[in-house]
């Protein structure tokens, strides 16, 4: 076998993996229909129609178009009536926003572990973690695994909890036959650059309850009521509306969705049953009741110890030399920068308690951040098998000649 990239010797390859977004005519003509029509925003016709399509293919009653994911979440746990010095549950391992937009209304994030086989929340580890002050769970679909919503929903509705499923990551994804974003009281979507369905930004909230769902009209639509006078305004609303040249992009995108999630979900199988054979290499667990996977990443739960000691970060720099673009993904969320200061900052001051989150310790997500995951992009996925056997063959490689990297 000829000596790794990283150390001078040939890559296993070096064509570029699937382009994203995929784009076609149709696209093209959604947006130039909407720059004819001369109605980019309000009044339009295209937030409406998408917010009926993304509703009906998530098996939702309600869709609400926002900005951006996060302000799918903020939007929803206004809605939900999180106040300031309420405590909401999530997992560590998820993107800085999860938090964030808790923070946002001044309310405290509590982070709790992750299960080491799916990355998901670990609800054995949720009851643990409820206070007389908590008044939410935001599971989070990591990767598009939908985390396991039968207990999730069975502790909230023991606790009197609000459910947001955090499912920027899961479009498509699917509970024991349900699709993801309603089987909690909200579910937030993002549809940001990387995103399984993109528009570049935006965001949307699903939710089975309309009393929640005219909550979130009105915080989305600076306080404003479906049915109230323009300049009405009930609640301290902001203007987190979605514009009709991202919707419009969006109903295109959807068209091409089911095709994409098959293609996903096909390779995804043929990655994991292939890497199972290598050790040191150990996909993520798909949960039984999971019907179908978002797969908005593979990830890969590396061993360093059957390869010669090879450090995650040095196998990672050694992946990509060999044409194999991959990442780190996460650290813990209460290790950011932000959360280490956070607790002694004056930003807190205005809240009832504080979290010393440098106190926090998840041994799972640190082990996934730290010693473990193994990022692959989404639309690695839309290629064909010969794309994955690269992947393999550039594992298979490094493996080999593991004892040349130390």
């Amino acid at each position: 076998m000829s000596a790794l990239a990283i150390n001078g010797g040939k890559a296993v390859r070096t064509k570029p993996f699937s382009k994203w977004p995929v784009f076609t005519e149709q696209d093209e003509r959604a947006v130039i229909d909407v720059v004819r029509s001369r109605v980019w925003g309000i009044d339009g016709s295209e937030v409406p129609a998408f917010e009926r399509m993304f509703a009906q293919y998530q098996q939702a009653k309600y869709a609400l178009c926002v900005a951006n994911g996060t302000a799918a979440l903020i939007v929803a746990l206004k809605a939900a009536g999180i106040a300031p010095g309420d405590e909401v549950i999530m997992p560590a391992y998820t993107f800085f926003s999860t938090a964030s937009s808790v923070l946002e209304v001044n309310a405290i994030p509590v982070f709790v572990d992750i299960e080491p086989e799916s990355y998901c929340i670990d609800v054995s580890k949720i009851e643990g973690a409820i206070t007389e002050k908590t008044k939410a769970i935001i599971p989070v679909h990591i990767a598009g695994h939908p985390a396991d919503m039968d207990r999730v929903m069975e502790i909230a509705d023991c606790h009197k909890l609000t459910v947001i499923e955090d499912a920027a990551q899961a479009h498509g994804a699917e509970w024991r036959g349900r699709r993801v974003g309603a089987i909690g009281h909200m579910g937030c979507f993002s549809f940001q650059s990387s995103k399984n369905l993109t528009c570049g930004e935006g965001g949307i909230i699903l939710t089975d309850n309309r009393e929640l769902a005219d909550k979130c009209y009105s915080y989305r639509n600076c306080g404003r009521m479906r049915d109230g006078a323009w300049y009405e305004h009930h609640v301290l609303g902001q203007n987190y509306r979605m514009g009709e040249f991202q919707a419009a992009i969006l109903s295109a995108q959807i068209q091409r969705l089911d095709e994409q999630i098959y293609r996903r979900n096909e390779n995804g199988k043929y990655l994991s049953n292939k890497l199972s054979e290598i050790e040191g290499m150990s996909p993520l667990e798909c949960d039984p009741r999971v019907t179908q996977h978002g797969y908005h990443l593979y990830i890969i739960r590396y061993d360093s110890e059957h390869f010669a000691g090879v450090s995650k970060g040095r196998f990672l720099e050694a992946l990509n030399a060999e044409g194999i673009p991959c990442t780190s993904g996460y650290i813990p969320l209460y290790n950011t920068a932000f959360f280490k200061e956070w607790a002694n900052s004056r930003v807190a001051t205005h809240l009832p308690g504080t979290e010393d989150y440098s106190k926090d310790s998840c041994p799972n997500t640190e082990k996934a951040c730290y010693d473990e995951a193994i990022w692959l992009e989404q639309a690695m996925l839309l290629g064909d098998t010969d794309d994955m056997d690269d992947i393999l063959t550039a594992v298979t490689k490094i493996k080999e000649l593991s004892g040349k990297l130390k």
